[in-house]
């Protein structure tokens, strides 16, 4: 990832940002990816806490061999916790993957009732506005990018998605507890991206802090699935077939890309740019290879509408002059300070 340079280190101007967008797109059909196998898993497991723990477990395991098989990943992880004694990284940022855990697990839960599309729907309106209060107030170090009227249009477009999606539905096939998960996970996510993106800059690597991610993830997975173990017994046989433990694999890949991208975007742009993978995989699973209900007229028309939201919200981005950068906090310091490039 650092080869490339999509955190600006090495590609500069126009070709960098075409980049990082290419590359955070294709990040998007990754997570679609993960939420269907991910919740096919759960269903196969009758345990969606049990999915989720083997899906981000295979993905720490993974990442520790990657990343500790080399010098320069050692040296990326020593960083970070002289970074924490030195206070330049506030130790709440390494929390990103508590919301990586819950959006795993989200997906094992309910990604089989809702579907991947409405899922991915209701995941994206928490992760949009989120986003856009996140690059509002430079969190964690993200650009400060102020809300306009084409960011809030945007932004509620999304959220409209969610009703259209889910018209009619509610109540019926669809409970609507089920859908409070993905839409809390859409939430966590926004920050995750802004918290994984400091700890990247701070350790020089965006594998390293995926390990990270994983590592709190894993961790936070593992007690909550003890918990439910403990109330409810153990899951159905494991299930034989491959792909259904890939997971892991495909996570590391696109919070890796997340990371290493977010600096270069933006939150927001991030998020929209995941959403259009996303949602372009989303209907192709829920047209091909559905585990939740089949694809209705009304979720494409949500589908359709989110990708206009995207639009409209990035619109100003490319009309207006580079907006302002937030500088790492000093130690000791609240938060970022903004400054102009």
């Amino acid at each position: 990832m650092n080869a490339v340079g999509l955190d600006g280190g090495r590609l500069a101007g126009p070709l960098g940002t075409a980049l990082a967008v290419a590359a955070t797109v294709l990040a998007g059909v990754g997570v679609a990816t993960q939420s269907r196998v991910n919740g096919e898993l759960g269903q196969r497991f009758d345990d969606g806490f049990t999915a989720a723990l083997v899906s981000f477990s295979s993905g720490w395991v993974l990442l520790l061999v990657i990343v500790l098989s080399t010098r320069r990943g050692r040296a990326a992880v020593r960083r970070i916790p002289a970074a924490l004694r030195a206070g330049e990284l506030p130790w709440w940022m390494l929390l990103g993957g508590a919301a990586g855990g819950f959006f795993v697990l989200s997906q094992g839960l309910v990604a089989g009732i809702l579907g991947v599309a409405i899922f991915t729907v209701a995941l994206v309106s928490g992760q949009t506005v989120t986003g856009m209060v996140a690059d509002a107030r430079g969190f964690a170090g993200a650009r400060v990018t102020p809300p306009t009227l084409a960011r809030l249009s945007g932004a509620a477009l999304t959220v409209l998605a969610v009703a259209v999606a889910v018209a009619g539905e509610l109540g019926g096939s669809i409970p609507w507890p089920a859908l409070i998960l993905p839409l809390l996970a859409g939430v966590g996510a926004g920050m995750q991206q802004a918290m994984n993106g400091r700890v990247r800059q701070v350790s020089g690597s965006p594998l390293a802090a995926t390990l990270v991610n994983f590592t709190v993830g894993t961790a936070a997975l593992l007690v909550v699935t003890v918990i439910s173990l403990a109330v409810n017994g153990l899951p159905e046989q494991p299930p034989t077939e491959a792909y259904l433990y890939a997971g892991g694999a495909v996570g590391v890949v696109f919070i890796a890309i997340q990371a290493a991208a977010v600096a270069r975007v933006g939150v927001l742009l991030l998020g929209m740019c995941l959403v259009l993978g996303q949602l372009m995989a989303a209907v192709v699973f829920d047209s091909v290879a559905a585990i939740g209900p089949a694809l209705q007229p009304q979720t494409v028309a949500a589908v359709v509408l989110t990708a206009v939201g995207i639009v409209v919200a990035t619109l100003d981005r490319w009309r207006r002059p580079r907006t302002v950068l937030a500088t790492s906090p000093a130690p000791g310091s609240a938060g970022p300070t903004p400054r102009r490039p």
